[in-house]
């Protein structure tokens, strides 16, 4: 087993290391490793035990889920709004049932179809923001609509599984055994989060001082494994068990310190699994079926491409971050493989259709950076090519879709059921503790972060129908702009981009004057266009000196020595009137006077004579640059007399 672990991470790695050096995802390579490890492409397996492999991709599976829930929250869920839900919605309902219809045309039975439909409705968040990344585009509002499309889509897909599995067990479609099955999802979930949220912060409260980083991750992955029990218990997957507990751990204050602890097991297990995925895939299969995965393959691009545009505009997005959204989205990722995974182990899919599903996933990979940068040329084209009363029906759809809307009836009716509910609740004996703890705990993560909020969500929605969106930039250490006030920046005027906050050690410092400096290490809240983020990134990265090296690599503090010899000009001079410490970086640390007496930690008033030796604390260079500048010491000996 420990050789078979160490083909599999060695080789691994070594293939990852080769795909990060020509700038491709790392999910591909440990796929390719797989596939070489694999009893398939060479023609003997490198490991022995494929089943051990295979566990410890399924214990990879739970890491991956319960990490997607620790960044997942359910209120995060309401935060992203209209935009996510239409946009993720159209997609799902789209490609499920072009992928349905797909795997019907092709001779595939009713659940092959069902599952095929199932895998392609889940685009990939680790490609989609590692392609956006690396091609600069971080900062453009698209990706925050991307961002929230695919929260929802990881919400679909843990809904999904439970759904095909119950589907799949009884190989039919029955409408009242789904909604039962819904149904009792829904309280499973509902008693869950509740119990958790009263439970878990509460109990993480009161043991704060004693969780350090050891006992907190071992108690989160205990939580998370007893989670998993309870799914499974509950009839439902192993995999919904270990998202729903991260999940819950991400609304206590605890969340990015358990996502950072869990990080590093998280990549291991979750690069077995992938690894476990390639090698199932059989390179003769592959060839065999190639027609099919050139369909499913355009499918899925063209698929994306449409819902995913479509959906946004419906959202009420302009066209252009639209078109920017639906060419993000064209490949299907770790979900797919889940999904194929789950119908392996029940045993209703078709062996071939996981390699298939798997090339297609590793195909729309490898294009997606090549398919985004389409999506300027096809705006230029429809921009010419619209006629002008299809652009004044747009945008006044778009301005319909963002105004301020009151309160309709229902939500009203509803609200005020609400009241009446928590008003006789408050009524009765014990319920009132309980709901002040779920509320408090509910929301403790937000007011720790308050004093990091930047904008209110009202100004944030009023600038959805305008071209124009917040994104936050940190300052390096080595940058120029550190120092400086903003008005001799004039970044308003170079870029057109307008800083409206500065966070600095948790305090935000909300619409800056012009008298205001930027420190190393600050956030800049920047408010602008696409093209005015472009101009002020490119400028931050213009900023950066050559003092990098030295920024990362600090000199140690070290002890020297200044003689006051005849003619030096400290002569007469106090410590404060040399303005040793502000000119020359150094601290005095101890005067020894010429018959030895020593005195330890001067004043700042004590006044230097001829003959004292003057103990300095400072950078090397710094002490160096001080004997030779000023006429200090030029002829001064450099014995350390201490």
């Amino acid at each position: 087993m420990v050789q078979d672990l160490c083909i599999i991470m060695l080789t691994a790695g070594i293939v990852s290391l080769l795909f990060k050096l020509f700038k491709q995802p790392v999910v591909l390579g440990y796929i390719v490793a797989g596939m070489m490890v694999g009893p398939h492409m060479l023609g003997e397996a490198w490991i022995s035990d494929a089943e051990s492999a295979h566990t410890w991709g399924d214990i990879g599976v739970l890491f991956l889920l319960f990490s997607l829930g620790l960044e997942f929250s359910f209120k995060k869920l309401i935060k992203v709004g209209n935009t996510a839900i239409t946009g993720a919605t159209t997609i799902v309902i789209g490609m499920m049932t072009l992928g349905f219809l797909a795997g019907q045309l092709m001779g595939w039975n009713f659940i092959n179809s069902l599952f095929l439909g199932g895998m392609l409705c889940m685009s990939s968040t680790t490609i989609v923001f590692k392609a956006i990344d690396e091609a600069g585009l971080s900062a453009h509002k698209f990706t925050k609509v991307c961002f929230g499309i695919l929260i929802v889509e990881d919400l679909f897909a843990v809904v999904l599984m439970v759904l095909l599995s119950s589907i799949a067990v009884k190989n039919e479609f029955q409408g009242s055994a789904l909604v039962f099955q819904i149904l009792t999802l829904l309280i499973c979930l509902g008693f869950w989060f509740i119990s958790g949220i009263l439970l878990i912060p509460t109990f993480l409260a009161k043991f704060k001082k004693y969780l350090n980083d050891e006992t907190l991750t071992i108690f989160s992955i205990g939580l998370c494994l007893g989670m998993v029990m309870l799914a499974v218990g509950a009839g439902f997957s192993s995999a919904l068990g270990a998202f729903v507990m991260g999940s819950i751990l991400a609304e206590t204050v605890e969340a990015e310190r358990i996502e950072h602890l869990v990080q590093p097991m998280k990549n291991i297990f979750g690069a077995i699994f992938f690894v476990s995925v390639g090698m199932m895939i059989n390179p003769e299969m592959l060839l065999k079926y190639w027609p099919q995965i050139l369909i499913i393959t355009a499918i899925v691009i063209l698929g994306q491409i449409t819902f995913g545009t479509l959906g946004t505009l419906l959202s009420g997005q302009t066209l252009r971050v639209s078109l920017q959204t639906g060419f993000s989205l064209v490949q299907i990722g770790e979900f797919a493989f889940i999904i194929a995974s789950l119908g392996e182990s029940l045993g209703v899919t078709d062996p071939t259709l996981y390699p298939i599903v798997v090339a297609v996933s590793v195909i729309t990979t490898f294009l997606t950076p090549y398919i985004m940068r389409l999506a300027y040329p096809t705006l230029a084209f429809c921009e010419r090519h619209m006629g002008s009363n299809i652009k004044l029906l747009m945008e006044d759809y778009i301005k319909t879709r963002n105004a301020p809307r009151k309160d309709k009836t229902w939500k009203k009716a509803l609200k005020n059921l609400g009241s009446y509910l928590l008003i006789r609740a408050y009524m009765a004996p014990g319920i009132n503790h309980l709901l002040r703890l779920f509320s408090r705990n509910l929301y403790a993560r937000e007011q720790l972060a308050e004093s990091k909020k930047t904008l209110m969500r009202g100004v944030q929605s009023s600038l959805l129908s305008l071209d124009i969106h917040i994104s936050e930039f940190d300052v390096p250490a080595n940058s120029s702009y550190c120092g400086h006030t903003l008005k001799r920046l004039n970044l308003r005027g170079s870029t057109g981009a307008n800083i409206v906050s500065i966070l600095r050690s948790g305090i935000s410092l909300n619409i800056p004057g012009g008298d205001n400096r930027i420190f190393p290490g600050d956030r800049l809240v920047i408010a602008g266009t696409d093209e005015q983020m472009d101009a002020f990134k490119k400028q931050l990265e213009n900023s950066l000196t050559e003092e990098e090296e030295k920024t990362f690599s600090p000199q140690k503090i070290e002890l020297g020595n200044l003689i006051v010899e005849k003619g030096c000009p400290l002569i007469g001079k106090t410590i404060i009137q040399s303005n040793i410490r502000d000119e020359a970086q150094c601290v005095v640390m101890a005067v020894i006077r010429p018959d030895a007496s020593a005195v330890m930690n001067p004043n700042p008033d004590l006044t230097f004579a001829e003959g004292d030796i003057i103990i300095l604390a400072g950078e090397k260079d710094n002490i160096k640059r001080l004997k030779e500048s000023n006429g200090y010491g030029q002829t001064a000996r450099t014995d350390n007399p201490m």
